[in-house]
């Protein structure tokens, strides 16, 4: 069963089904028990995360600590800054 479970902000996913397969976002919320929103500052910027289903995510375990941090302090995070800390996780140069 594919829950939240285990899941928390800051966590980065890779897509492994629909139109962003195999693209690497974080983790910006979560819904429900099937649901989260995730971004990655390019195709899914903060201002319109994309609502993805647990089972078509591939999830890492990578926490981005600095992103929990900034959403935590109410910090201004923009998308630049979403993509320069998932920039490690990529395989493929866009």
């Amino acid at each position: 069963m594919d829950t939240t479970f285990g899941l928390q902000k800051g966590q980065v996913v890779k897509s492994k089904a629909g139109r962003d397969k195999n693209r690497v976002f974080v983790i910006f919320d979560i819904i429900d028990d099937s649901f989260v929103l995730v971004v990655d500052g390019d195709l899914r910027k903060l201002s319109s995360p994309k609502k993805k289903k647990i089972k078509h995510l591939i999830v890492y375990n990578a926490i981005l600590e600095e992103f929990i941090n900034m959403l935590k302090s109410n910090q201004k995070i923009n998308d630049a800054t979403v993509r320069k800390l998932l920039e490690p996780f990529l395989t493929d140069k866009r």
